[in-house]
């Protein structure tokens, strides 16, 4: 019986730890770990240290990270969505209509920046919408 518990001893259940003396070769594809820079040669000079930037710390050198507190923007009018989108949805129901006071509105007025690409999406669709109606008024001319 104290044999039979020894062998158990030796054995961990439920794991298989492999031939202790075999060598597993490494996965091919898979990117093989690489000693840091340095330790390869140890007869070079290590290298000099990074100079200090005095404008602080730099995530990416070249891009200036903003720092301060945030300005915040009012909120855009028709759902969050502007003005000038809620005239182009509205569009499609209205005959077009809409699509002309966005045009004029983004001619005349003064618009956020946040709002011009849904003025200019109106701007385009009443330019098709005026060739689509002009196209179908000369095609009953014809008769």
């Amino acid at each position: 019986m104290s044999e039979e518990s020894k062998n158990r001893s030796d054995h961990q259940y439920g794991t298989f730890q492999g031939v202790p003396n075999y060598s597993q070769p490494p996965a091919i594809g898979f990117p093989q770990p690489v000693p840091p820079p340095g330790v390869a040669e140890p007869s070079a000079p290590p290298p000099p240290p990074p100079q200090y930037y005095a404008h602080g710390y730099q995530a990416v050198p070249g891009y200036a990270v903003a720092e301060g507190t945030p300005i915040r923007e009012r909120r855009l009018p028709c759902c969050g969505i502007g003005l000038g989108w809620f005239l182009f949805i509205v569009g499609f129901f209205l005959a077009a209509v809409p699509w002309y006071v966005g045009f004029f509105l983004l001619l005349c007025a003064r618009v956020d920046y946040r709002e011009k690409p849904g003025y200019i999406a109106c701007t385009i669709a009443a330019v098709l919408a005026t060739i689509a109606i002009i196209l179908g008024v000369t095609r009953g001319m014809d008769d």
